[in-house]
């Protein structure tokens, strides 16, 4: 069901040589460029109507209006099953509690006597935040996305998901509950690439945003490539992961659920257990075959995921090897199931997230462990973070010299602004006093 790659016995190699090695799903954004282009050239012309003509198209249903009324948001969260609304109820109070002591603190810094530099953090304007509606219903993304932005102060937040025939061309009910909960009433029953396109270029009651955020498909993340520099973007999200560093101590039926938890998004999604305990991995793959067969989603996306090539088991000499393993991927999600984890984990420099141990399994942080489940895919937690509060800040220094600091200094700027034959820069600053280079 699931491949092995066996890297014991020769020093790995460095860099993107060992990159190469790893499983990846393949997720050509370059080419879906081409099939989102068309889309939101369309939704920039033709607004609204565009968006509209383009979820029958691809979701199968013709809605009236793009925006969904106040009333249906009121109705989904009176009908919300009890439980379902006290476990979001607590989803959101961890995420609040985690993300508001994620904001800024503006900070003022002497340079010289009559010379400061600050930095004041100001939340951007405006956002969208897009929640996917295929193959699954994610309320959990809405608390994901919302929460930060509203601990950043964000003043607009527009949410938009899918259209669903089953519910008359209205997203998921429980996408409209969790809405309702967290006091967001601008939603819109919109999904795939004409989502960001209608946020980038504004449609019907829809306003440009400032910054789109969020996960979705191959479209969605094309349409947000193309997009980039018109709006801000969060990532590029791909099919989500799971990588396990374990050794001899981890419990093979933890590790099995836990690669299966994430198989059950998509049949793209990414399962890869890194062990240097062949015991382990055969007790793992042992394992597998009756909690797959146990499990709802078997064929469609269970079984494709677990045998893609993007999912294995990697063996490798030892600790030190798995964590050169686990770097060089760079995993949206990271469990550390070895002895000392918490030692462990803090050696890790890539990964999107980290559960520690035994008891911190990815899906306490998918919905109530109170960190951020939009995350880094496709080995970009090598240079990027997940979403938090400074996902929806932007720093902005104010210099602020007396004329005593700037004619101090002046000299060195003339002397660089000469240097880099720029004298228009140094002219700017002699412009204001009488002044000479010295010894001239």
């Amino acid at each position: 069901m699931i491949s092995r790659i066996d890297l014991r016995g020769d020093a790995l190699p460095e860099g993107g040589a060992l990159r190469d090695l790893l499983p990846r799903a393949e997720f050509d954004v370059e080419a879906a460029l081409e099939k989102v282009r068309p889309i939101c050239e369309d939704v920039r012309h033709h607004g609204a109507a565009a968006v509209i003509d383009y979820g029958e198209k691809f979701d199968g249903v013709r809605v009236r209006d793009l925006r969904v009324p106040v009333q249906e948001l009121a109705k989904a969260l009176d009908a919300l099953d009890p439980a379902v609304r006290a476990a979001l109820e607590e989803s959101i109070r961890r995420a609040r509690v985690v993300h508001r002591e994620q904001r800024r603190t503006d900070v003022t810094t002497q340079v010289v006597p009559g010379g400061t530099v600050s930095e004041k953090w100001v939340p951007v304007e405006r956002v969208g935040l897009y929640v996917p509606g295929g193959l699954s219903v994610y309320p959990s993304s809405v608390v994901m996305n919302v929460v930060p932005a509203q601990e950043a102060g964000v003043e607009a937040i527009a949410v938009s998901s899918p259209p669903q025939k089953e519910f008359g061309g209205l997203p998921h009910p429980t996408i409209l509950a969790a809405c309702a909960l967290l006091g967001v009433d601008e939603v819109y029953a919109a999904g795939g690439a004409q989502a960001v396109a209608m946020f980038a270029y504004g449609a019907g009651e829809c306003l440009p945003v400032n910054l789109v955020t969020g996960p979705g498909n191959i479209y969605v993340a094309a349409a947000k490539r193309l997009l980039k520099g018109r709006i801000g973007i969060d990532a590029e999200a791909g099919p989500t992961e799971i990588a396990v560093l374990a050794d001899a101590t981890a419990d093979p039926v933890h590790v099995a659920a836990d690669l299966i938890s994430q198989a059950e998004h998509d049949p793209m999604a990414a399962a890869v257990l890194v062990t240097d305990s062949p015991a382990l991995a055969d007790a793992v793959e042992k394992e597998l075959a009756p909690q797959v067969a146990a499990s709802k989603h078997v064929q469609d996306r269970i079984v494709p995921a677990l045998s893609g090539r993007q999912s294995a088991i990697v063996l490798v000499d030892g600790l030190d090897e798995g964590l050169r393993v686990v770097d060089a991927y760079g995993a949206e999600h990271l469990e550390i199931q070895t002895a000392d984890a918490a030692a462990v984990a803090q050696r890790v420099r890539n990964a999107g997230a980290i559960f520690v141990g035994p008891w911190s399994p990815v899906s306490l942080g998918d919905y109530c462990a109170g960190s951020n489940h939009v995350l880094p895919t496709g080995g970009c937690a090598c240079h990027s973070s997940g979403l938090s509060v400074q996902s929806f800040l932007r720093g902005i220094h104010i210099v602020d010299y007396t004329r005593e600091a700037l004619a101090d200094v002046t000299h060195h700027v003339v002397t660089l602004a000469e240097a880099e034959d720029l004298p228009a820069h140094g002219a700017a600053l002699k412009a204001r006093f009488d002044w000479q280079v010295p010894g001239q």
